[in-house]
């Protein structure tokens, strides 16, 4: 049992996510099953609680900083302003792209199956869910330019930010030389931010097991079994536009290895499932490809954030399957056009959606809003949303991943070297070893020996 506890602390970050993946899933569901009040009390909702939020505050807290730099970096690190029109551009449509296939994906699916045929439970739910009032796609692109730059990074406005520091990049490269010391900070800081992606991230076992373990100790499978039908059919969908519909893209445009790119994606895919939330995943994402895949880091700094603002591939699906599951479920004819609102619905809100945990379902009840369908309904999807949420997250933030090394391949920045090394950036805890002979030397500056 030691040497077995040894070997785990020695594996590599991703074995020992999975690890505690496993053990804070079979955790939880014993949990669950025994119910005792006061391990529910103490131990789920205040220890796992506690620390599971201390792990999702702390990947929250890089990505501001980890945006700004990595972006600014990567804006100056073009160069060319053509070509930086260019990535931004391709980046952008293809994102748009891989939304809209997902959701006629999930539509298709939804049309074989037919979840919520003969369901007879909706006259039981009642959801007190009320629909924000959504911008028109005009008023996104103009809050798009922030009125307040400071307030932007306050607030976590991705799409505010990112506009902001690209317009700060390219005033850069206006300069040019005088702003050499500048670019030189912003480097040192993105470097600063980068160390301190992996010292958080040297965490994630211990954070993933606990929010694992929450998770499935609150919900367990008791209430899988009345839409189970619309589970399968999501599940299904999903993974069928994870592997084969991004996977085929990727190889098609990049003559990449699918199976080696799933492979060095996983530790994202990881974070991605236990903290539902594609924004407090972009520090993982950043990681893998850069320094896995071998994108270079000014397309990777650019492409990641705005996939995790505006490319909610698993979104769409969510969005497709469900509200096919509830018009089934009602006797609701949707017809042509009900599909065609749910496409351009689904691929239009992506853009300027919060990547952050249970933001789906608001989008959702603006589909059905659109469509003059109940909003009672989203009580029986609210009951396996959290399960839901984190797998769509997954492939939300591997078409973010996809998308981002495409463009790298279309203008030449990728390094096929990086990605056909199997151990390339793979994270151990000796990554985090601190310099001695650095801090002798920091010790030495800050308290000088007196002179005998």
């Amino acid at each position: 049992m030691t040497h077995a506890i040894r070997r785990l602390l020695a594996a590599n970050l991703t074995t020992q996510i999975l690890t505690a993946l496993a053990l804070g899933s079979a955790l939880g569901l014993a949990l669950n099953y025994w119910h005792i009040p006061f391990l529910q009390e103490h131990l789920v909702n205040g220890l796992f609680s506690m620390v599971g939020q201390m792990f999702l505050n702390a990947l929250q807290m890089l990505v501001v900083p980890l945006v700004v730099f990595s972006l600014l970096c990567g804006v100056v690190g073009i160069g060319d302003l053509k070509v930086l029109g260019r990535v931004g551009g391709l980046t952008f449509v293809t994102y748009l792209a891989t939304t809209a296939l997902a959701v006629m994906t999930a539509l298709v699916f939804a049309n074989i199956f037919n979840p919520g045929m003969g369901f007879d439970s909706l006259h039981m739910a009642s959801a007190d869910v009320s629909v924000a009032t959504q911008d028109t796609a005009w008023q996104i692109l103009a809050n798009i330019i922030p009125k307040n730059p400071v307030q932007a990074l306050a607030n976590g406005e991705m799409l505010q930010i990112i506009f902001y520091v690209i317009v700060v990049g390219i005033a850069v490269l206006m300069i040019g030389s005088r702003a050499k010391a500048f670019v030189e900070g912003c480097t040192f800081m993105n470097e600063l931010a980068m160390k301190i992606v992996e010292i958080v991230m040297a965490f994630a076992p211990i954070g993933v097991f606990c929010l694992i373990a929450k998770t499935f100790a609150l919900e367990g499978f008791g209430l899988f079994a009345p839409v189970i039908g619309y589970l399968a059919t999501i599940s299904l969908t999903l993974v069928f536009h994870l592997c084969v519909t991004l996977m085929v893209l990727l190889y098609v445009c990049t003559g990449l290895s699918p199976r080696a790119f799933l492979r060095k994606m996983r530790s994202a895919q990881v974070f991605a499932f236990s903290t539902s939330s594609s924004n407090a995943t972009i520090p993982a994402s950043m990681q893998c490809v850069t320094q896995r895949i071998g994108v270079d880091r000014s397309i990777a700094s650019f492409g990641i954030p705005l996939g995790a603002t505006i490319n909610m591939d698993g979104t769409a699906i969510m969005h497709g399957v469900a509200t096919v599951f509830l018009a089934n479920a009602y006797g609701i004819d949707l017809g042509f056009g009900g599909y065609m609102t749910i496409i351009s619905i689904s691929v239009l809100a992506s853009i300027g959606t919060a990547g952050v945990p249970g933001v789906g379902i608001v989008m959702l009840a603006m589909v059905l809003n659109q469509l003059g369908m109940p909003l009672d309904g989203i009580a029986i999807i609210l009951a396996v949303d959290r399960i839901i949420d984190m797998m769509r997250t997954v492939v939300n933030i591997t078409g973010d991943a996809v998308v981002t090394t495409i463009v790298a391949q279309r203008v030449g920045k990728l390094d096929r070297a990086v990605f056909n090394d199997p151990d390339a950036g793979i994270l151990t805890p000796a990554t985090l070893d601190i310099d001695h002979e650095a801090e002798a030397a920091f010790a030495e500056l800050t308290h000088p020996k007196a002179e005998a």
